[in-house]
Parts: C-alpha cells; structure tokens; sequence
C-alpha cells in the first residue's frame, strides 16, 4: 500500500463519495474512475483511511472561511455541508432533530414547504438534505449543537462551531 497526499478539497470529494463506513479510499477511487476491483487478486484487507473526528470542521474554523461569509444563513449552511461531507452517516442524525412545530432538516423542499409556510429551505451542499433557514441565529446555533452532539463531536469544538454562526 503506498501513501499519497491529497488537498483538502480532493480529499472531502472522495470522502463525501463514501458508500459505505469501512470503504476504503482505493474502493472509492476504483469505483469512481471504473477501474476493476483488485481485491480478489490481493485477499489482504485494505484498510480505509484514517480520520480524525472533527478535522474537516478543524480545518474549516482555522481557514477562516466561516469569518470570510457575510451572513449567519451562509455560514450555517457552510456548517452543515462540512458536517456532512465529515460523516454522511451520522449526519442522518439530523431528521431526528425537530422543533416543536417546526421540522428542520428533510430529504426534500416540499416536505420543508409542507411543514411551515415560511421555512425558506435550501439545500446543503453536496448532501441529500435540506434545511431551514428562516430561523433567528440562536436557533441555528442551537440546531448545529444539537446536530453535533448526535453525530458524537466533542463539547469544546461544538462550542466553538456554533459560536462562529
């Protein structure tokens, strides 16, 4: 097995093309350029990268792309695409989440519209989510706490994240 560096942006495409928890990054790779599975040649298991929780969220509050975005909706919404692009799967998580007349996270703009007449949904990048975003910023912040805290983040960085909405 041999290592490559990739860039930030290279490296959350490939993740965010993840099928499966345990996919390695060569599966990804094969399956997205078409290239034969090898694995029946080598019957060693291939171990799938190493990800530290939190490092893309890390990396975007070190950036300073959150403070480069002019509204809280933008960085919200830059929140929770990071959020999923780290772990599809536990971003699924984010249905559970609801307030009390209010859902805020569906897998489609009608089912945010038929919910509340002002909801104002968007879709988050590069997931199969929408969310509201007609909500003041406490709440924002305190959606992506919650959010957090299912998909199993640290409570200092969870701070930290929605502080910078």
């Amino acid at each position: 097995m041999k290592t490559i560096e990739v860039d930030e942006e290279l490296y959350r495409y490939i993740a965010s093309n993840t099928r499966h928890i345990g996919e390695s990054a060569s599966d990804i790779l094969r399956r997205l350029l078409n290239l034969e599975n090898k694995a029946d040649a080598d019957p060693r298991p291939v171990a799938a990268p190493a990800v530290t929780q939190g490092e893309g969220v890390r990396h975007m509050l070190a950036s300073g792309v959150l403070a480069a975005q002019d509204s809280a909706i933008e960085r919200f919404m830059t929140i929770l695409a990071v959020l999923y692009r780290e772990n599809p799967a536990a971003f699924a998580q984010a249905s559970d989440i609801k307030g009390r007349k209010r859902i805020y996270f569906a897998d489609s703009e009608a089912a945010l519209l038929a919910a509340g007449n002002t909801t104002k949904p968007r879709a988050i990048e590069g997931s199969p989510y929408w969310v509201i975003t007609n909500t003041n910023t406490g709440r924002k912040r305190n959606i992506v706490a919650q959010l957090m805290a299912a998909m199993g983040y640290a409570h200092g960085l969870i701070e930290r994240v929605s502080q910078s909405i």
